[in-house]
């Protein structure tokens, strides 16, 4: 039977999930303002490096919290012809540029403490100011993180739940610089360096695993393996679905896209066929949250081969004008034909008139000489012949 593709369709927009992540990205900006203008004015005056690193770090999440806006905004567009799929990869690529930013920044932070540390002697003493700031830094951040993760999770938003884990980050750093500056009140200096040398390698390795999480998906990398099998367990519990050929996945941000080539039976009709082909996507919509579109491809032959096989015969024209040759005077009276292309073979399906049917002898030559004739016919393999109802 001929191919039915069922359309993919990009997921619509959801108002509410883009003002809660908007509103949830507000918040964040609003806390690293303060925070980052605390930390450095309070780093500069105390003498703590650590604590102007973690405030260089803080303003990093303030940038990061305007491109999260800025990504959220682009990928809440509805999808238009340049971008049929919609604008999700938006917050992909914007994940990808904060893990880079964050790699950037602790590379720098990192190379900085370790030039200081060389030096520790020449290093004013840190004063005790420093250590309340970076305290209420460590409780203000480790909150907020809680509260996006939270936020993130509801909206399954990759992008805020990077921005999430960047917070929760910048809070494990923030304790290394309580240490640090305690350490360096109580005599050691050098823990205050050797504090902001630790978290810049933490904002290294962070920015680094955002940055592969984010090109992972921008190269198509599927979902994960108990997942697919759970979509595929779905497609193949669809009744008229006899097996699953081929089925892949990927990720466009908080979404999935499923593809997915189906096997019926080959001699269902098209629109059963598309009929099949509408439930099983239907099915894996329903029972899979995160599957933004299906794209279902029907198949009608088992075997790869089989199907390669099919793609060589001729187009119904050259077959129609080689069957009636075979069923010579009696195919002017074809009032409709079904062709079955299966493996290297076809079968046609031949509807006759009742005149003819009504007619025992004329149907009898009719079947003797199809039988001949399709020994060695290397097109056909079958042909049945049906007959209409007579008109009451």
């Amino acid at each position: 039977m001929p191919v039915e593709k069922t359309p993919m369709r990009a997921g619509p927009v959801d108002p509410q999930r883009y003002r809660a992540a908007s509103r949830a990205t507000w918040i964040s900006a609003a806390l690293n303002l303060a925070l980052t203008a605390a930390q450095l004015v309070v780093g500069w005056l105390a003498h703590s490096q650590s604590l102007i690193a973690h405030g260089l770090h803080s303003f990093s999440d303030l940038l990061s919290d305007f491109l999260v806006l800025y990504a959220n905004r682009q990928g809440s567009h509805p999808a238009d012809r340049e971008h049929p799929y919609g604008h999700a990869r938006v917050e992909t690529a914007a994940t990808l540029i904060l893990g880079a930013s964050l790699a950037v920044i602790g590379f720098g932070i990192l190379w900085e403490a370790t030039l200081r540390l060389q030096h520790v002697a020449d290093l004013p003493p840190v004063e005790l100011l420093a250590l309340w700031v970076a305290i209420i830094t460590a409780v203000a951040k480790e909150i907020l993180f809680r509260y996006l993760i939270r936020v993130a999770g509801r909206l399954r938003s990759p992008m805020l739940a990077a921005n999430a884990w960047h917070t929760r980050a910048d809070a494990a750093s923030a304790l290394v610089v309580v240490v640090g500056i305690a350490g360096a009140l109580l005599g050691w200096t050098f823990l205050d360096l050797l504090a902001a040398a630790i978290m810049g390698f933490m904002i290294l390795r962070m920015g680094l695993k955002l940055g592969w999480e984010s090109l992972q998906e921008l190269i198509d990398t599927g979902l994960e393996k108990d997942k697919v099998e759970a979509i595929r367990r779905t497609l193949l519990e669809t009744p008229g679905v006899l097996g699953l050929h081929e089925l892949r996945t990927r990720r466009m941000a908080h979404q999935a896209l499923v593809d997915a080539h189906v096997l019926v039976d080959p001699r269902i009709s098209v629109s059963e066929g598309h009929r099949l082909g509408e439930r099983a996507r239907r099915r894996v919509l329903d029972a899979h949250g995160e599957v933004a579109d299906v794209l279902v491809h029907i198949d009608a032959e088992e075997d790869q081969a089989l199907m390669s096989s099919s793609a060589a015969l001729p187009d119904r024209d050259a077959l129609m004008a080689h069957l009636k040759g075979l069923l010579g005077e009696e195919a002017a009276g074809i009032e409709k034909t079904v062709l079955h292309y299966l493996g290297s073979r076809v079968e046609a399906e031949v509807f006759l008139p009742f005149e003819v049917c009504r007619d025992m002898a004329r149907l009898g030559r009719l079947e003797e000489r199809i039988a001949l004739r399709l020994k060695d016919d290397p097109i056909f393999r079958a042909i049945s012949l049906n007959c209409r109802i007579a008109p009451k």
